[in-house]
């Protein structure tokens, strides 16, 4: 049934599908960057430092472990940005679907209104017949 309200609640439920998806990605990143920065642990945890050799080796070592926790470091802040893309991703979708649900309220309002409406014309018409019937009668 059609009421002023459709078109706006169309809207507001295309809005809310998007917040969805929004979200989704939001926590396809979350979960990518976690995934990431446990690799990058692990990386971490298999880097030693040799017991002997040249000095170059230990300086090269040095920095490769102190690039892999750079690394970390740098994952660890894709996790916190992706968590709070997360938190904003979620405020999103619950004002949108409040705007949904309240559009839906009144859409739902509006189509008890109509249909109240619909049946005291309904109640009314049928009393018009049976009084037009009653008097048809009386004067025959």
């Amino acid at each position: 049934m059609k009421t002023r309200y459709a078109p706006l609640l169309k809207v507001k439920k295309s809005e809310l599908d998007r917040c969805e998806r929004e979200l989704q990605k939001a926590n396809h990143t979350l979960l990518s960057a976690k995934n990431s920065l446990h690799e990058a642990y692990l990386l971490l945890a298999t880097l030693e430092l040799p017991c002997s050799g040249t000095m170059q080796e230990m300086l090269s070592a040095r920095s490769f472990i102190s690039t892999q926790r750079e690394i970390v470091q740098d994952k660890k802040n894709w996790v916190e940005f992706a968590q709070e893309q997360v938190t904003l991703a979620i405020g999103k979708l619950k004002l949108s679907n409040i705007e949904y649900e309240k559009f839906k309220y009144l859409d739902f309002e509006e189509i008890k209104k109509i249909i109240k409406l619909r049946t005291l014309k309904e109640a009314k018409d049928l009393d018009e017949i049976a009084l037009m019937t009653h008097n048809k009668k009386g004067n025959e």
